[in-house]
Parts: C-alpha cells; structure tokens; sequence
C-alpha cells in the first residue's frame, strides 16, 4: 500500500544534501532555455527547492515566485544570497494558487512523477494553465519510462560512482497503477544515507493529454534542453506546452 502523500516528506529527507544529487545537471544550459521561452516572465516553478533555477534565474532579471511542499527545502534557499527576494508559497503545487499571471510554468527534474496519481497530475496541469497569461507556456522535464530496464518488476543499478561517494538506487514497479517505488543509498565518509521516494510515472503522449485536458497544446518536444531531437532512443524529454485564453 502506497502512504498517504505528504508534499512535505521528499524535502525533509533530502534537503541538507539536495544541491550536492543535482549538481551534475546541466543547469546553465536549463536557465538559459527557460529564459529564452519566458520571453520576460515572470516566472512561477512549481517544486522550487533550493532554487537552482529559480535563483540564476532572477540574476537575470525576470521576476520568480514559487510554490513548493517542502518548508525544509525553501529553507535552503532562503539561505543563499537573493533567495530572500524570491516569493515562495508552501503547499502542494497541484492545487496550490498564486496571484497573478505568468509567462511561464516550469515543472523540471521529472517532479511531475512525484505526485501520487494520475488525477493529481491532471490537477496539476490544470493548476499550471491557471497561472499562465495568454499565450504562457508550461515547461515539464521528465524521464522516459523504460520498463524493460527491471527484471520481473525490480532493479538495482548504480548511479554513481567517486571516491568519495557511491550512489546506488534500487527499484520496484507497481505496473497496474504506474508506481515506481525507489530507495537511493548514497555512500560516503560521513556514513549511509537511504533516500526513499515514490514516483507516479507517465508516458509523454499521456502528459500530452493532461495537457489537452487543461486547455493547452503542446509547442516543443526536445530529448534535452540543448534541444536534441526527440525519438525511439530518448530516455528523457523537455515538453513545452502553451496556452491560449
């Protein structure tokens, strides 16, 4: 049995070593794509965490607000320089409202995946489509589900490896509901940490969907934030989706 979903639980097992997992990602490359289809802002991301984004993000000069689950998380954020600028709000950002309008909607790092169900991300998009001004886009980042990567429903694989630190993460799928439940363990001088988390996959042509269902209509599919083309072989996408009143 899946527990209840608590908005809050992902921040507060991770938030202390957040910025260290995704420091590998190519967020610069990230910022100056969502920059360049903000088209001025503002901006409003839905799970913003530490503030990866959002912080380089406002270096830049547009205006960036948040909602997000996790009051540990945010509290990284306003720890560092301009995060005590950025406009957070706590709650669950599928059904959470803002004032205003926004020129873009971002939902990145495959946290689409950490609402529970398929209702909830439908919510989610409606959500996202009732902040953007006329012709907004909603940006969702998010992995590819590849099944054929577990053997009879489970997978053990190693993410990644240094000499100071080893992660490993083991899987579990539930295929009738689209549940994949994993444990991070990440490994280093200072000792074991296990990082549970669940995960509500999809396939894009079903985000496409939930996209449809909210009024907007998809503009890009990219296999990266460089832009690569999307085919057979992606093992992840970019999906703008924009909306028109």
């Amino acid at each position: 049995m899946v527990p209840a979903f608590d908005a809050s639980a992902y921040g507060r097992g991770i938030a202390d070593i957040y910025d260290t997992t995704v420091r590998d990602l190519p967020t610069e490359q990230t910022v100056a794509r969502l920059y360049e289809l903000a088209e001025g802002g503002p901006v409003l991301e839905l799970g913003i965490g530490t503030g990866r984004l959002a912080l380089p993000l406002a270096a830049r000069g547009l205006r960036v607000e948040g909602i997000d689950g996790s009051a540990d998380m945010v509290e990284v954020l306003r720890a560092k320089p301009g995060g005590e600028h950025i406009r957070v709000t706590i709650g669950d950002f599928s059904t959470t409202r803002v004032e205003g309008e926004f020129g873009l909607v971002v939902l990145s790092t495959n946290t689409i995946y950490a609402l529970p169900s398929q209702d909830a991300q439908v919510e989610c998009f409606r959500n996202a489509a009732a902040h953007l001004r006329p012709g907004g886009r909603f940006v969702v980042e998010a992995w590819v589900p590849d099944l054929a990567a577990f053997s009879r429903g489970s997978a053990l694989r190693l993410l990644s490896m240094t000499e100071e630190v080893v992660v490993a993460e083991a899987a579990r799928l539930s295929p009738a509901e689209q549940l994949m439940h994993t444990t991070r363990v990440r490994l280093s001088a200072e000792g074991v940490r296990m990082l549970p988390a669940n995960h509500r996959y999809a396939w894009p042509a079903e985000l496409d969907l939930m996209a449809r269902l909210a009024g907007m209509e998809r503009e890009h599919r990219w296999s990266d934030w460089a832009g690569s083309p999307f085919g057979d072989d992606s093992r992840a996408h970019v999906s703008v989706y924009r909306w028109s009143a």
